[in-house]
């Protein structure tokens, strides 16, 4: 077996991810990961699709969704959502994709996301969605069949 400079990186990013994000559901977690009730630490959902990145929305834009707030950056992009909110949530209520496919939950930060076929999927940290990335059908496929019965008290 060799040892690569990125197989070594990836087994030390793994680490940190293994050890201390991923946590099996000790109780029933809520439907949306939000952070003191809103979703995305308050920002825009519809941003991804629309812009490519991360916009931080404003309270002014802001509505209920399933138990959450969402806040938007514009009037526009609230509209949009409510139209259509399946089309922009965050897939796995917005927790970490990559603990998902793990059949763990864990926190994710608004910066670490990836749209792959009109889905928004977040990741806890930068280097987590690195190693999500690297088998992104794979760890969809994982994180689907766990979806949402890892939510569910053990």
């Amino acid at each position: 077996m060799s040892l690569t400079r990125r197989s070594l990186l990836v087994a030390a990013l793994a680490i940190p991810v293994a050890g201390t994000i991923l946590r099996p559901a000790a109780a029933a977690e809520p439907e949306i990961f939000a952070t003191r009730g809103v979703a995305i630490q308050g920002y825009d959902p519809v941003a991804y699709f629309t812009e490519g990145r991360a916009v931080p929305g404003a309270p002014e834009h802001a509505l209920m969704w399933h138990g959450a707030t969402w806040h938007f950056a514009t009037e526009a992009t609230m509209e949009a959502f409510e139209m259509n909110p399946q089309a922009y949530a965050p897939q796995y209520g917005g927790y970490c994709a990559y603990a998902m496919a793990k059949g763990a939950v864990a926190t994710t930060v608004p910066e670490a996301f990836t749209v792959v076929d009109g889905r928004l999927y977040l990741n806890n940290s930068l280097p987590v969605r690195s190693v999500w990335s690297e088998d992104i059908p794979g760890n969809v496929a994982r994180a689907d069949a766990n979806w949402p019965r890892v939510l569910d008290a053990k």
